[in-house]
């Protein structure tokens, strides 16, 4: 692999790639660590050190920026929000769904359209923490009115530049924009995660604990990576012959090919949303939960939103906190379905197929080819959905099994060795053009 990287660094356009790329990347992390202005960033601090999960969740896909109220606080979160927006209301609006059917041109259109979503996005989201850190008195300016416009400015200005950033990484660089940011901002996590674990089961314990401790650590990670790989590289191949026809004195068509559906269509989206759901009304209520009657039974009800909760059953009374656990595998479950469904039409394709005069073996065009899809499709789906949940799951299980104060999810492994596969398909594809060997290769 090593060889193969420096064979890369050779070919002069893919050299300037990655080095576009790594000088983006150290933009990102720059501007990680610069402050928003007028925030007490020690009270923010302490704030969220009381919501461990719902933080925990944000400040993996933010790279920390929100535990330390940088500029990017906010992260790439409103443009991933806002282009599944998008590609719902392409469904809902026949006037998008006509843009995204234009070729280039029309996705040129529902791009810019999801630049200014996403703006407005992050400016809700800002007003909202801006107002949120005013009542906690977080602000530590005179001029409150003032602080809280900076605020939202700095906000918002963060997420409008990580976003153009993506734009140009997916243009100039290696690709994949918005993954790339989001790699970055996980794996600048690891360190601290890996911090904790060693604090939690392997310092200031015998040799042969720390030692199992750490095969144990080792084991689950490993394991977690094989299967989320197998996850995103395992297909369903649909056989679609072409009928032969005549175009002016030749004999065309015949070729043989597949429709591939991958078990893992929704990718990482049911988990982010899944979440999002569950760590949402902790954060909510943590803003505005006050001293009155009512705080402990939010206190309560918050209990099984937190994940931590949920097999932690050495502890009496925790058992029933499972309750949460079940809602979580259901939203799985549910956005793995919905997502699909809005990505992948059944009936659209069985369509073009006839068109382009293709046909499944043994299944009539038409009618019985979308019945015929829409039940591998489900299929595929119920699969990819109970994978992705055993793999959101272990870690949970983990957390609460063995009490550990850790964020080293699924969600965050998932997009990591998702985006990493992707990168190296694209050098692969860019090595190949010029006759090199790649690093899928088995040599």
């Amino acid at each position: 692999m090593f060889k193969t990287f420096v064979n890369a660094l050779k070919i002069k356009d893919i050299r300037t790639k990655l080095l576009y790329t790594f000088f983006c990347l150290i933009i990102i992390r720059i501007g990680s660590q610069l402050p928003v202005p007028g925030i007490d960033r020690d009270l923010v601090a302490s704030f969220l050190g009381g919501m461990t999960e719902a933080a925990g969740f944000i400040s993996m896909l933010t790279g920390g920026s929100f535990e330390s109220m940088s500029v990017f606080a906010l992260g790439i979160t409103p443009y991933i929000t806002s282009s599944i927006i998008m590609q719902l209301l392409t469904i809902a609006i026949p006037k998008l769904e006509e843009m995204q059917k234009d070729g280039e041109t029309g996705r040129k259109k529902i791009a810019e359209i999801t630049r200014y979503v996403t703006i407005g996005l992050a400016l809700l989201e800002a007003i909202a923490l801006a107002i949120g850190f005013n009542n906690s008195n977080y602000i530590t300016a005179d001029n409150k009115v003032l602080a809280i416009i900076v605020i939202i400015l700095a906000l918002t200005g963060g997420s409008a530049f990580l976003m153009w950033l993506g734009e140009q990484i997916t243009e100039k660089g290696i690709g994949n924009g918005i993954s790339v940011i989001l790699l970055i901002n996980i794996t600048a996590g690891f360190p601290q995660t890996f911090a904790s674990l060693y604090e939690t089961f392997i310092k200031n314990k015998t040799v042969v604990k720390g030692i199992i401790a750490a095969v144990v650590i080792i084991a689950v990670v490993i394991l977690l990576t094989v299967l989320i790989i197998l996850l995103q590289d395992a297909q369903r191949k649909i056989s679609v012959q072409y009928a032969k026809k005549m175009q002016g004195r030749r004999m065309v068509g015949g070729q043989s090919t597949n429709i591939p559906l991958r078990v893992n269509t929704a990718g990482v989206i049911p988990v982010i949303f899944a979440s999002s759901l569950m760590t949402t009304p902790i954060i909510i209520t943590s803003f505005f939960k006050n001293a009155s009657s009512t705080a402990t039974t939010w206190d309560e009800i918050l209990k099984y939103l937190s994940e931590s909760n949920w097999c932690r059953f050495t502890i009496e009374g925790y058992g029933k906190y499972s309750l949460g656990l079940i809602i979580y595998v259901a939203l799985l479950i549910f956005f793995a379905y919905f997502y699909t469904a809005i990505t992948f039409n059944p009936m659209e394709v069985a369509n073009n197929l006839k068109k382009q005069g293709g046909f499944i073996p043994g299944i009539r065009p038409g009618r019985p080819t979308v019945d015929y899809l829409t039940s591998v499709l489900n299929y595929v789906i119920l699969l990819g959905a109970v994978g992705l949940t055993i793999v959101a799951l272990i870690p949970i299980v983990f957390i609460g099994v063995f009490n550990a104060g850790i964020h080293f999810g699924g969600t965050s492994l998932i997009i990591v060795v998702g985006v990493i596969l992707e990168i190296l398909k694209q050098i692969e594809t860019m090595m190949i053009e010029r006759h090199y060997k790649g690093f899928l290769s088995e040599d």
